[in-house]
């Protein structure tokens, strides 16, 4: 190659770096009113009165804090379930952000019709003004589609669910996707039930728990980097060895009245919240 067409060729590869960085950055850079803007979205009048009564356990401003969440960034949250989640992130990001809603798709044998809305989906339909700009995309571990366009993402978000992708034996192939999505420098937000720390982990995790070096240690192993650990979640009462596991605990109370009180008072499983991020160079 010509000496001066390989000087114009790195620098048209360091420009198109310079540019992926840049927009990371660019969402990423707090900005003055980006707090107010988000404890705007958590005590709006969207929010359903029963995820309320949860954030005193979930501490939404501080966990999405913690992950570096701008109303400019583009956020994809893993399986957003009954949509607690989505009432904060939907109107955080509507004007100037981009947020996906990676449902799991309907099973082959579901006796739903393939054509009938979720409930979440119903949701997002019954306020078009606050949720129209939802992007939703389906995500299923063992599924190699893209959640997104590869490269696309400022931040991907997965609460309590690596417990289940090691039941089904394919967090390995969850986290290949989330590193394909996400751009250079984009975080990984992870939470997740805290296991024993003395106690081997249970590869399947039937019981919920995950131990926490064990969870970093995977996550790593996926090629991501470390950042930090929060225990804004913590709940040191909890001991991990539940009858039921952790659903043995509140919300759920897998045991009925049996000992509801006990459980009531522990109160909901003792959470990590982990930070990871995809290296710059990869």
């Amino acid at each position: 190659m010509p000496r001066t067409t390989a000087r114009f060729f790195l620098l048209g590869a360091a420009c198109l770096i310079g540019v992926t960085l840049a927009s990371r950055a660019d969402a990423a850079e707090p900005q003055p009113g980006d707090a107010a803007a988000l404890q705007a979205a958590i005590d709006g009048p969207q929010r359903s009165a029963r995820f309320i009564a949860r954030d005193a356990v979930r501490h939404p401003a501080q966990e999405l804090t913690f992950f570096e969440i701008t109303p400019r960034a583009t956020v994809i949250e893993i399986w957003p379930g009954a949509g607690y989640w989505t009432e904060i992130l939907a109107p955080y990001l509507h004007d100037h952000g981009t947020y996906y809603a990676a449902i799991e798709p309907r099973s082959a044998g579901s006796e739903t019709s393939p054509d009938a809305k979720t409930p979440f989906q119903i949701k997002l339909d019954a306020d078009k003004a606050l949720y129209g700009a939802v992007k939703l995309t389906e995500f299923a571990p063992k599924n190699p589609a893209p959640i997104a366009p590869d490269g696309s993402a400022d931040v991907i978000l997965t609460f309590r669910n690596l417990h289940n992708w090691l039941k089904q034996g394919n967090a390995d192939q969850a986290l290949a996707t989330f590193y394909r999505a996400l751009k250079p420098g984009g975080i990984l937000g992870l939470e997740d039930h805290r296991g024993q720390r003395d106690v081997a982990q249970d590869p399947r995790a039937l019981d919920g728990y995950v131990r926490q070096d064990y969870a970093i240690a995977l996550v790593q192993r996926a090629g991501f980097e470390f950042v930090a650990s929060s225990e804004i979640n913590a709940n040191p009462k909890d001991t991990a060895n539940w009858p039921k596991g952790v659903w043995t605990l509140p919300p759920t109370f897998s045991l009925g009245d049996v000992d509801r009180d006990t459980y009531a008072a522990i109160g909901e499983a003792d959470n990590f919240v982990l930070k990871f991020r995809k290296p710059l160079r990869h």
